[in-house]
């Protein structure tokens, strides 16, 4: 009973310390335009957690007032917990799509004399060597040269697609966690959709997908535009392919998600140079990711 105690306990200062951050970093004003979608998801996030710490609480209650539960009490809460998860995620994503899901075609328009090539999903196989790479990056700059264009810049750190969708999504690279999360759910879900182009077992490609650093391909490019619901289009470095567009296979996109590829080494966001947004010092990182 003591243990149970102290737990909540426990919870109540962690309802306390979110109400203290939503005050002084959730809620407070801003500017930037870039700074107050971030806002919004934050806040999204935080209604969320404040929301699972509630039910926390109430849990702890009954547990007080019941006491210890039987083996097959505990099993309840478990699926009660998975339960929870997948309504959290759900919830994100509504959020997400009320606040981000338009379409925006400044980047479009400058590039409308281009005939896409049509997208074919398939792993990454073949990483060019030094030479090539270096050749294949001078092609891609010259090219944003041409069209006006400019790459907003994210790290190399195995991530770089997902925190390129990150940031054309919610204007933050950020928030790439989530995106992978959600696109390896995409492929867990819809297998039948994707496994034909995965020449591996399926189950242990989606699990290394789903790991942080595990570089991206065009295969999660694919699974991206259906659960995004996002028309997903790259300015390569190809020599023979300059722009490559990738659709959701089941329903009309309803925003455009422009990423410049470094072909098979690495990924950036995409902007015209009128809509880049201000370079500003990183941001902490959010703690609810």
């Amino acid at each position: 009973m003591p243990f149970i105690a102290s737990k909540c306990f426990w919870w109540v200062w962690v309802g306390v310390a979110l109400a203290i951050i939503k005050r002084r970093y959730i809620n407070r004003p801003t500017n930037n335009p870039h700074e107050r979608e971030r806002a919004k998801l934050d806040r999204a996030l935080f209604v969320i957690e404040q929301h699972q710490c509630e039910k926390n609480l109430k849990t702890d209650d009954d547990i007080m007032m019941n006491g210890t539960h039987s083996v097959g009490e505990c099993s309840s809460s478990t699926s009660l917990s998975s339960q929870q998860d997948v309504e959290d995620d759900c919830m994100i994503a509504v959020v997400l799509s009320e606040e981000y899901a338009k379409l925006d075609g400044a980047v479009a328009r400058r590039l409308s004399n281009l005939a896409p090539v049509p997208h074919i999903p398939r792993i990454n196989s073949y990483i060019p060597n030094i030479s090539d790479a270096s050749l294949d990056h001078q092609r891609l700059l010259q090219r944003l040269h041409v069209y006006g264009l400019y790459e907003v810049k994210v790290s190399g750190d195995g991530n770089c697609q997902f925190r390129a969708l990150s940031d054309q999504m919610y204007k933050s690279p950020e928030y790439h966690k989530h995106v992978r999360k959600e696109i390896v759910k995409q492929l867990k879900d819809y297998r039948s959709l994707y496994e034909g182009y995965v020449p591996m077992k399926y189950k242990r490609y989606y699990k290394k997908m789903a790991k942080s650093g595990e570089w991206g391909d065009h295969v999660t490019l694919q699974a991206a535009a259906d659960k995004f619901e996002a028309k997903i289009c790259l300015l390569t470095s190809f020599r023979d392919t300059c722009f490559i567009e990738i659709m959701p296979q089941y329903q009309p996109p309803k925003r455009e998600l422009w990423l410049s590829f470094w072909s098979e080494v690495h990924y950036n966001s995409l902007y015209e140079i009128r809509d880049a947004p201000i370079q500003q010092k990183p941001r902490r990182k959010h703690w609810l990711f």
